[in-house]
Protein backbone atom coordinates (compact mmCIF):
# COMPACT_ATOMS: atom_id res chain seq x y z
CA UNK A 1 0.00 0.00 0.00
CA UNK A 2 1.76 3.24 -0.65
CA UNK A 3 0.72 7.01 0.83
CA UNK A 4 -2.35 7.42 -1.15
CA UNK A 5 -3.63 3.86 -0.19
CA UNK A 6 -3.36 5.08 3.22
CA UNK A 7 -4.80 8.36 3.18
CA UNK A 8 -7.95 6.39 1.61
CA UNK A 9 -8.11 3.91 4.34
CA UNK A 10 -7.75 6.67 6.93
CA UNK A 11 -10.55 8.26 5.59
CA UNK A 12 -12.35 5.08 5.36
CA UNK A 13 -11.60 4.83 8.67
CA UNK A 14 -13.04 7.84 10.17
CA UNK A 15 -10.12 9.46 10.82
CA UNK A 16 -9.66 12.20 8.52
CA UNK A 17 -8.68 14.66 11.12
CA UNK A 18 -5.87 12.55 11.59
CA UNK A 19 -4.48 12.85 8.19
CA UNK A 20 -2.11 15.49 8.95
CA UNK A 21 -0.22 13.34 11.30
CA UNK A 22 0.43 9.96 8.98
CA UNK A 23 3.93 11.88 8.03
CA UNK A 24 4.98 11.18 11.78
CA UNK A 25 3.27 7.46 12.22
CA UNK A 26 4.22 6.33 8.81
CA UNK A 27 7.20 4.95 7.22
CA UNK A 28 8.45 3.22 4.30
CA UNK A 29 9.64 0.08 4.83
CA UNK A 30 11.45 -2.92 2.41
CA UNK A 31 9.10 -6.10 3.11
CA UNK A 32 10.71 -9.56 2.90
CA UNK A 33 8.78 -12.12 0.40
CA UNK A 34 9.87 -15.85 0.58
CA UNK A 35 9.91 -18.64 -1.63
CA UNK A 36 10.89 -22.47 -0.85
CA UNK A 37 14.55 -23.03 -1.80
CA UNK A 38 16.93 -26.06 -1.24
CA UNK A 39 20.13 -25.52 0.62
CA UNK A 40 22.61 -25.50 -2.42
CA UNK A 41 20.06 -24.31 -4.91
CA UNK A 42 20.55 -20.46 -4.00
CA UNK A 43 23.12 -19.19 -6.45
CA UNK A 44 26.60 -17.26 -4.23
CA UNK A 45 25.46 -14.30 -2.93
CA UNK A 46 21.58 -14.78 -3.58
CA UNK A 47 19.37 -13.01 -0.87
CA UNK A 48 17.84 -15.73 1.64
CA UNK A 49 16.38 -16.57 5.05
CA UNK A 50 17.20 -19.53 6.56
CA UNK A 51 19.71 -22.18 4.97
CA UNK A 52 23.43 -21.57 4.89
CA UNK A 53 25.52 -18.27 4.42
CA UNK A 54 27.83 -17.24 1.60
CA UNK A 55 30.78 -15.45 3.48
CA UNK A 56 34.03 -13.56 2.75
CA UNK A 57 37.12 -15.11 3.29
CA UNK A 58 38.29 -14.68 6.63
CA UNK A 59 34.52 -14.27 8.19
CA UNK A 60 34.32 -17.05 10.88
CA UNK A 61 30.90 -18.65 12.01
CA UNK A 62 29.60 -16.51 14.80
CA UNK A 63 29.71 -18.41 18.18
CA UNK A 64 27.61 -17.75 21.65
CA UNK A 65 28.69 -19.56 24.87
CA UNK A 66 30.78 -22.47 23.05
CA UNK A 67 28.22 -23.06 20.62
CA UNK A 68 27.71 -21.63 16.52
CA UNK A 69 24.80 -19.48 16.49
CA UNK A 70 22.03 -19.85 13.57
CA UNK A 71 21.94 -18.24 10.40
CA UNK A 72 19.17 -16.44 9.93
CA UNK A 73 19.79 -14.42 6.69
CA UNK A 74 21.25 -12.84 3.97
CA UNK A 75 20.44 -9.56 2.15
CA UNK A 76 22.05 -8.77 -0.90
CA UNK A 77 21.75 -5.07 -1.01
CA UNK A 78 21.87 -4.52 -4.32
CA UNK A 79 18.48 -6.37 -4.83
CA UNK A 80 16.97 -3.72 -2.15
CA UNK A 81 18.39 -0.57 -2.75
CA UNK A 82 15.70 0.65 -5.51
CA UNK A 83 13.27 0.31 -2.79
CA UNK A 84 15.14 2.40 -0.06
CA UNK A 85 14.11 6.32 -1.13
CA UNK A 86 15.85 7.50 1.76
CA UNK A 87 18.74 5.87 1.05
CA UNK A 88 19.16 4.94 4.42
CA UNK A 89 20.96 1.60 3.67
CA UNK A 90 24.19 1.06 1.88
CA UNK A 91 24.00 1.37 -2.00
CA UNK A 92 25.71 -2.22 -2.32
CA UNK A 93 27.22 -4.77 -0.26
CA UNK A 94 26.02 -7.35 1.95
CA UNK A 95 24.20 -8.13 5.22
CA UNK A 96 24.31 -11.21 7.38
CA UNK A 97 22.41 -12.03 10.72
CA UNK A 98 23.18 -14.90 13.10
CA UNK A 99 21.15 -15.40 16.65
CA UNK A 100 22.00 -17.39 19.54
CA UNK A 101 21.08 -21.17 18.66
CA UNK A 102 19.16 -21.60 22.33
CA UNK A 103 17.54 -18.93 21.46
CA UNK A 104 18.40 -17.57 25.53
CA UNK A 105 18.90 -13.97 24.25
CA UNK A 106 16.21 -11.79 24.51
CA UNK A 107 17.83 -8.33 24.61
CA UNK A 108 16.69 -7.10 27.36
CA UNK A 109 20.04 -8.10 29.84
CA UNK A 110 23.55 -5.56 28.76
CA UNK A 111 24.79 -9.19 29.62
CA UNK A 112 23.31 -10.12 26.02
CA UNK A 113 25.47 -8.35 23.91
CA UNK A 114 27.01 -11.29 21.98
CA UNK A 115 24.28 -13.31 21.39
CA UNK A 116 23.45 -12.17 17.95
CA UNK A 117 25.55 -11.20 14.99
CA UNK A 118 24.91 -8.83 12.06
CA UNK A 119 27.89 -8.58 9.69
CA UNK A 120 28.29 -6.32 6.80
CA UNK A 121 31.00 -6.53 3.92
CA UNK A 122 30.84 -3.77 0.96
CA UNK A 123 32.70 -6.32 -1.20
CA UNK A 124 30.94 -9.09 -3.27
CA UNK A 125 34.23 -11.21 -4.63
CA UNK A 126 35.19 -14.14 -2.88
CA UNK A 127 32.45 -15.04 -0.82
CA UNK A 128 32.02 -18.67 -0.35
CA UNK A 129 29.29 -21.02 0.67
CA UNK A 130 30.20 -21.63 3.69
CA UNK A 131 28.64 -25.19 5.68
CA UNK A 132 27.02 -24.99 9.20
CA UNK A 133 29.41 -26.30 11.70
CA UNK A 134 28.99 -29.76 12.77
CA UNK A 135 28.49 -27.98 16.72
CA UNK A 136 25.37 -26.27 15.46
CA UNK A 137 22.30 -28.45 16.59
CA UNK A 138 19.92 -29.86 13.81
CA UNK A 139 17.33 -28.04 15.52
CA UNK A 140 19.22 -24.22 15.23
CA UNK A 141 19.52 -24.64 11.23
CA UNK A 142 16.57 -23.61 9.22
CA UNK A 143 15.33 -24.59 5.34
CA UNK A 144 16.49 -21.71 2.95
CA UNK A 145 13.59 -19.37 1.66
CA UNK A 146 14.85 -17.18 -1.74
CA UNK A 147 13.77 -14.02 -1.21
CA UNK A 148 12.34 -11.34 -3.10
CA UNK A 149 11.73 -7.58 -2.30
CA UNK A 150 8.42 -5.20 -2.04
CA UNK A 151 8.47 -1.51 -0.66
CA UNK A 152 5.21 -0.51 1.36
CA UNK A 153 4.59 1.86 3.82
CA UNK A 154 4.48 0.58 7.84
CA UNK A 155 1.76 2.53 10.57
CA UNK A 156 3.32 2.73 14.45
CA UNK A 157 1.25 0.95 16.71
CA UNK A 158 2.26 3.55 19.42
CA UNK A 159 1.31 7.21 17.19
CA UNK A 160 1.76 8.95 21.29
CA UNK A 161 5.36 8.42 21.09
CA UNK A 162 5.89 9.26 17.25
CA UNK A 163 3.37 12.75 17.14
CA UNK A 164 5.07 15.93 18.19
CA UNK A 165 1.81 17.32 20.56
CA UNK A 166 -0.12 14.20 20.47
CA UNK A 167 -4.42 14.88 21.04
CA UNK A 168 -5.95 12.59 19.31
CA UNK A 169 -9.40 11.76 21.28
CA UNK A 170 -10.15 8.22 22.73
CA UNK A 171 -12.42 7.49 19.94
CA UNK A 172 -9.74 8.50 17.55
CA UNK A 173 -7.53 6.12 19.19
CA UNK A 174 -9.88 2.82 19.29
CA UNK A 175 -10.52 3.59 15.18
CA UNK A 176 -7.04 3.32 14.68
CA UNK A 177 -6.01 0.50 16.35
CA UNK A 178 -9.26 -1.48 14.36
CA UNK A 179 -7.58 0.10 10.91
CA UNK A 180 -4.27 -1.31 12.42
CA UNK A 181 -5.92 -5.02 13.26
CA UNK A 182 -6.42 -5.91 9.49
CA UNK A 183 -4.18 -3.09 7.75
CA UNK A 184 -2.99 -3.23 5.00
CA UNK A 185 -5.74 -5.83 4.46
CA UNK A 186 -7.31 -8.88 6.59
CA UNK A 187 -5.37 -11.42 4.34
CA UNK A 188 -2.04 -9.49 4.53
CA UNK A 189 -2.13 -8.94 8.19
CA UNK A 190 -2.45 -12.46 9.20
CA UNK A 191 1.05 -13.34 6.32
CA UNK A 192 4.30 -13.17 7.56
CA UNK A 193 5.84 -10.10 8.32
CA UNK A 194 9.65 -9.97 7.33
CA UNK A 195 10.88 -6.72 6.80
CA UNK A 196 14.33 -4.40 6.63
CA UNK A 197 13.22 -0.77 8.40
CA UNK A 198 9.96 0.51 8.56
CA UNK A 199 7.70 0.74 11.88
CA UNK A 200 7.92 -3.42 13.25
CA UNK A 201 4.99 -5.12 14.11
CA UNK A 202 5.07 -4.99 18.18
CA UNK A 203 4.33 -7.91 20.18
CA UNK A 204 4.68 -6.48 23.58
CA UNK A 205 5.97 -2.84 24.59
CA UNK A 206 7.84 -0.02 22.52
CA UNK A 207 11.74 -1.67 22.02
CA UNK A 208 13.63 1.59 21.73
CA UNK A 209 13.91 2.25 24.91
CA UNK A 210 14.94 -1.34 25.91
CA UNK A 211 17.74 -1.46 22.99
CA UNK A 212 18.83 2.05 24.17
CA UNK A 213 19.26 1.61 28.16
CA UNK A 214 20.44 -2.43 27.78
CA UNK A 215 23.12 -1.44 25.15
CA UNK A 216 24.16 0.93 27.78
CA UNK A 217 24.42 -1.41 30.56
CA UNK A 218 20.93 -0.42 32.07
CA UNK A 219 18.52 -2.73 33.35
CA UNK A 220 16.56 -0.97 35.70
CA UNK A 221 14.54 2.46 34.32
CA UNK A 222 14.87 3.59 37.91
CA UNK A 223 18.91 3.55 37.60
CA UNK A 224 20.28 7.51 37.90
CA UNK A 225 21.70 7.38 34.07
CA UNK A 226 18.22 6.21 32.22
CA UNK A 227 16.74 9.94 32.76
CA UNK A 228 19.71 10.92 30.64
CA UNK A 229 19.73 7.77 28.48
CA UNK A 230 16.21 8.09 27.52
CA UNK A 231 16.64 11.12 25.25
CA UNK A 232 17.88 8.74 23.03
CA UNK A 233 15.31 6.39 22.77
CA UNK A 234 14.16 7.54 19.49
CA UNK A 235 17.58 7.54 17.71
CA UNK A 236 16.62 3.79 17.33
CA UNK A 237 15.12 2.05 14.40
CA UNK A 238 13.86 -0.93 13.08
CA UNK A 239 16.98 -2.55 11.29
CA UNK A 240 15.48 -6.24 9.73
CA UNK A 241 12.59 -8.09 11.70
CA UNK A 242 12.03 -12.01 11.50
CA UNK A 243 8.76 -13.48 12.00
CA UNK A 244 7.94 -17.29 13.36
CA UNK A 245 7.78 -19.80 10.16
CA UNK A 246 6.95 -23.03 11.35
CA UNK A 247 7.54 -24.27 7.64
CA UNK A 248 11.19 -23.91 8.06
CA UNK A 249 11.60 -24.23 11.42
CA UNK A 250 12.24 -20.71 12.83
CA UNK A 251 9.70 -19.91 16.25
CA UNK A 252 10.70 -17.47 18.27
CA UNK A 253 9.65 -18.25 21.69
CA UNK A 254 5.59 -18.42 21.41
CA UNK A 255 4.78 -17.65 18.07
CA UNK A 256 7.10 -14.49 18.51
CA UNK A 257 9.79 -12.10 16.30
CA UNK A 258 13.09 -11.38 16.71
CA UNK A 259 13.75 -7.95 15.63
CA UNK A 260 17.29 -6.06 14.82
CA UNK A 261 17.78 -2.84 15.95
CA UNK A 262 20.47 0.47 14.98
CA UNK A 263 20.71 3.20 15.72
CA UNK A 264 20.74 5.79 12.74
CA UNK A 265 24.15 7.13 13.25
CA UNK A 266 25.21 3.51 13.22
CA UNK A 267 23.61 2.76 10.12
CA UNK A 268 24.85 5.78 8.10
CA UNK A 269 28.23 4.73 9.00
CA UNK A 270 27.47 1.42 8.55
CA UNK A 271 28.47 0.11 11.91
CA UNK A 272 26.06 -2.84 11.83
CA UNK A 273 28.08 -4.78 14.54
CA UNK A 274 26.43 -2.51 17.21
CA UNK A 275 23.29 -3.68 16.56
CA UNK A 276 20.84 -4.42 19.43
CA UNK A 277 17.85 -7.41 19.37
CA UNK A 278 14.88 -8.05 20.87
CA UNK A 279 13.13 -11.22 20.81
CA UNK A 280 9.29 -10.51 21.61
CA UNK A 281 6.68 -13.10 22.00
CA UNK A 282 3.49 -13.69 23.61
Amino acid sequence: MDKAGVEAAFVAAGLSRLLRDIDFISKTSIRLYTTPAGKFDLAIGASRIGGIPDLPPGITWPAWKGLPQSFIAQINLDDVHRYVTTRVLPQSGMLWFFYDAQQETYGADPADRGGWYVIFSDDHSGLQRTVAPATLPAASQFKARSTSFASEITLSQQPELEIPNFDWTDDEQQKYETLLSTFPNPADHAALHNRLLGYPETIQDDMRLECQLASHGVTDISDPRSAELSKGATDWQLLLQIDTDERIGMRWGDAGMIYYWITRSDLQAHRFERSWLILQSD
